[in-house]
């Protein structure tokens, strides 16, 4: 295998990535791995190389390249996730809501959660998805890499972001999703890969909108496999926080790579 520290043309910027090529000759088919909320981290590189291992090329864009890297620390990130346990699901899920409750707090946990805000934001994750084209056009340009059997695979920010990218790039051939958010209703339309969702039940705040998404994706004649697992919280794939769940993530990662067969290598 081979590993690449590349830069791409995204959205009106250019973004940092982290490329792993595996062994063998010719192209091969590849996915974007699409970062949670911490970034491009440990966990993220182990899950592009767990992919290259299995002969998919892998690109985890950094989403925080620029501006956003410093304001992104991970102290920032965990007082901001506190914050966001403690607010009801209703409030997480409409950003402006945030803002009214986040008003009431101190100075100092305004300043430390702003940009947070700031990223949940819808305009922002759209931007984000549209760095993602780019991702797809850079790894499509590599000699590496077969253009016509590319998928997006994400956790969590980066599992909403998956299904973004498939509403706006219609040669995607596979989309993952791990507990990510619905993506916006009128774009659904445009989707042409098929979708694997994976999400815990104890991750209410995604969990209590799978039912209208479904009831979307059916309208629209569009391919949608999903499974909760029970018990499991949100982020139960990342082995390395405390939400953890070995067997969930064991069965969900089982689940993906049976799915990215069929699609991607079929």
């Amino acid at each position: 295998m081979t590993e690449e520290e590349v830069r791409f043309a995204g959205d009106q910027r250019d973004l940092d990535g982290y490329l792993i090529l595996p062994d063998g000759q010719g192209s091969h088919p590849a996915l974007i791995v699409i970062q949670e909320i911490w970034g491009v981290d440990d966990h993220i590189r182990d899950v592009c190389h767990r992919l290259a291992q299995l002969g998919y090329a892998a690109l985890a864009p950094d989403l925080y390249t620029g501006e956003l890297k410093e304001a992104m620390r991970p102290e920032n990130i965990t007082a901001g996730m506190a914050f966001m346990r403690q607010a009801p699901p209703e409030v997480q899920r409409d950003p402006s809501r945030l803002g009214a409750v986040l008003a009431e707090r101190s100075p100092e946990e305004r300043r430390a959660l702003t940009t947070l805000i700031a990223v949940m934001s819808p305009e922002r994750r759209t931007s984000f998805a549209r760095d993602l084209v780019g991702a797809f056009g850079y790894l499509a340009s590599r000699p590496e890499v077969d253009p016509d059997r590319i998928g997006s695979l994400g956790f969590c920010m980066g599992g909403g972001l998956s299904f973004r990218l498939a509403t706006l790039k219609p040669r995607l051939r596979a989309c993952v999703v791990f507990y990510g958010e619905n993506p916006p209703a009128d774009g659904i339309a445009a989707i042409q890969a098929p979708v694997l969702g994976l999400y815990g039940a104890e991750d209410t705040r995604i969990t209590d909108t799978l039912p209208d998404l479904v009831g979307q994706m059916e309208a629209a004649v569009k391919s949608f496999e999903h499974h909760i697992y029970e018990g499991a919280p949100h982020a139960f794939f990342n082995g390395t926080r405390p939400t953890y769940r070995p067997e969930a993530a064991a069965d969900a990662w089982r689940r993906a790579l049976a799915f990215l067969e069929r699609t991607l290598r079929a």
